[in-house]
């Protein structure tokens, strides 16, 4: 691959404004060219790209193209630098009035030097807000597509659209449907605003003649107006990627905007870097249909403060993932000790979770076209989720994990909509652990509170994923949570349960059809406050529930605790995959017997505080506020 920096451009305006200005601070950069201005981190702008660039293994060569004014600086430039002088292109230009426009330029490039191969197009006058981002992961979905490739970011906030070339692009494809050059306001509502900075095919070049035969004038020469004609009349196949980072092309602007857009990145790079970025997910309590969710069938769950996950990440110059001193442990007191924790908790710990959230993570990103930053960073996880009591606590993790790797690279939900990141989450631990699960937990631990949950055929075929409804979480009634201080593996519950489903056998057809029709009517319930027919439907969940799978299924552990709460007059079900029960006892004299008699038989109890998303928003720490600040702001 060819890789050629755009560098022509003649920019009087700001050029004006330095030489004019009467402040003295900028008199030194008096007659510099814009790309060899000073950008983030000190470094010219021009070095950046060069830096990112200069990699043999990605590009056989690197060319500049530069006018006849300014040649003579990046001449220099190229000594100071071991960029090969040879491949500092002069187009003749000496005035803006006989500029040949940017894509004459690109193409005399190509034809003077006799380029047949892919080429990376970059204007070097470009500021980039992300110092680290991975060129080589833009060159490998550029492999990956049929066509050519845009890069394009999200506008800031005070960014207007109609200074920008922008995008529309396919979501599932990630084909560029339109381009609009600087539309007026309207138009369009994207504000995906493309850059300077494409992937050509080398089939595609000889495009670049024909545009420019069928645009003599050098006013309608520029890249945005080519894209809008390959795009929009020859519907040519062009793919989009994204960067989670911003870019100010400073070709015509003045010295204001230069110092502003400067100033605004170098703030966002420099304020607090090693600010730790703290997200939790909650364990859920599944009060009606569940498990159903992997049937095509219903459910209502609800995240509880009580029980949570902790995902913390803070940036370093490796990759590291840190062992929980207590969930994946590796030194024992004895081989005895060795011996009684993992009979009891098994061998695997949290650590792969995060290390299988990180690799799906990266697969994510790269299949939908977002390039990442080169950052490094660290992970280190806590919990206080019972294990291998069915409360979702691998998934919590997972999806805290999930939480802070999006913080971190600036990825936001038009990028991964919560539909598809509870399906991500699923897939975490069903493709890459094996886990047995189904979609409940992951969606309840994305939208939090108390969720709806349609699976049914119809729409998990047609969107991939299910209808999600948050309820209204005002006077909940007193729900209360058992679990066995010794526990199994929850997943054992699972059972031959899902043959037995795709098989048709008409047992398990119709349990799942009646569990989808008990949801219909608890959420009813829950709406009306009716919490007797919410117990009643409770119990009849419970009941059918072990019509399917049997008591030899669900183990004596749980049937124990369900005997000990129906003794109370307590609604009881399984919360999840076993290991729990989770309760509805609205007589307060009843609940304190209750709680007593599962203490005196060795099990642990609790009254549940559900967590509500709308009374629990965090304040946004000072890293995502300089993220989400735009210019129009203030740095």
């Amino acid at each position: 691959m060819i890789c050629i920096l755009l560098v022509a451009g003649h920019g009087t305006v700001l050029e004006t404004q330095i030489k004019n200005d009467t402040t003295g601070l900028y008199s030194h950069l008096a007659g510099v060219p814009k790309a060899l201005l000073p950008g983030i981190g000190g470094k010219k702008i021009l070095d950046f790209w060069w830096e990112t660039v200069n990699m043999r293994q990605l590009f056989t060569d690197v060319y500049l193209v530069t006018n006849a004014d300014k040649y003579k600086h990046y001449e220099r430039w190229a000594t100071a630098n071991d960029f090969p002088v040879e491949n500092v292109v002069n187009d003749g230009s000496t005035r803006l009035e006989d500029r040949l426009g940017a894509v004459a330029d690109l193409e005399l490039v190509i034809r003077s030097r006799a380029l047949h191969d892919d080429v990376m197009v970059i204007a070097g006058d470009m500021l980039s807000a992300d110092q680290n981002f991975d060129v080589a992961q833009v060159i490998r979905f550029f492999r990956s597509k049929p066509g050519e490739l845009m890069i394009y970011y999200e506008l800031e906030e005070g960014e207007s659209s109609s200074s920008r070339g922008i995008v529309e692009v396919c979501p599932d494809t990630h084909r560029i449907t339109r381009f609009l050059e600087k539309p007026e306001g309207g138009l369009t509502a994207s504000r995906l605003a493309s850059v300077v900075f494409y992937c050509i095919r080398r089939n595609s070049l000889s495009h670049l003649s024909d545009f420019l035969s069928l645009h003599p004038p050098t006013a309608g020469r520029s890249l945005g107006q080519f894209w809008e004609w390959l795009v929009n009349h020859r519907q040519l196949e062009v793919f989009g990627m994204k960067l989670p980072s911003g870019f100010q092309l400073i070709g015509q602007v003045g010295l204001p905007d230069y110092t502003k857009w400067l100033t605004h990145y170098s703030t966002k790079k420099r304020d607090h870097p090693a600010e730790p970025i703290v997200c939790r997910s909650y364990a859920r309590v599944g009060l009606m249909g569940n498990p159903s969710d992997g049937f095509n069938g219903k459910t209502i769950a609800m995240s509880v403060s009580n029980f949570w996950a902790e995902v913390t990440l803070v940036e370093s110059a490796t990759l590291v993932l840190v062992p929980h001193p207590l969930n994946d442990p590796t030194a024992f007191g004895s081989l005895q000790d060795l011996f009684c924790i993992s009979r009891k908790e098994g061998y695997l710990g949290g650590l792969r979770l995060l290390q299988a959230t990180c690799k799906k993570f990266y697969q994510f990103c790269s299949n939908q076209g977002i390039a990442l930053t080169k950052q490094n960073f660290t992970l280190r996880y806590d919990t206080n989720i019972p294990r291998q009591v069915g409360l979702a606590g691998s998934s919590a993790i997972v999806s805290a994990t999930l939480k802070c790797l999006m913080k971190f690279y600036s990825i936001t939900d038009n990028d991964l909509p919560k539909p598809i990141r509870a399906n991500f989450i699923l897939n975490v631990e069903t493709d890459e652990l094996f886990i047995t699960a189904g979609l409940q937990d992951r969606v309840v631990q994305v939208y939090e509170g108390l969720v709806y949950m349609d699976f049914s055929r119809t729409l998990m075929d047609e969107h991939g994923y299910g209808s999600y409804v948050s309820m209204d979480m005002g006077a909940l009634p007193p729900f209360w949570l058992a679990y066995l201080s010794d526990p199994s593996d929850s997943g054992r519950i699972h059972s031959n349960i899902r043959q037995r489903w795709l098989s048709g056998e008409p047992l398990v057809v119709e349990a799942m059809r009646t569990f989808a029709e008990l949801t219909d009517r608890a959420r009813v319930a829950l709406e009306n406050r009716d919490w007797t027919t919410l117990a009643q439907l409770m119990d009849q969940n419970f009941e059918l529930r072990r019509t399917v799978y049997t008591d030899e299924c669900l183990g004596p552990g749980n049937l124990k605790m369900v005997r000990l709460a129906k003794k109370f007059g307590s609604a009881v079900k399984l919360p999840g995959s076993g290991g729990a029960v989770v309760g509805l006892c609205p007589d307060p004299t009843q609940l304190v017997a209750l709680r007593q008699a599962f203490q005196e038989a060795g099990c642990v109890f609790c009254l549940l505080t559900p967590f509500n998303p709308a009374a629990n928003a965090d304040p946004p720490t000072q890293r995502q506020a300089a993220q989400r600040s735009g210019p129009g702001t203030g740095p």
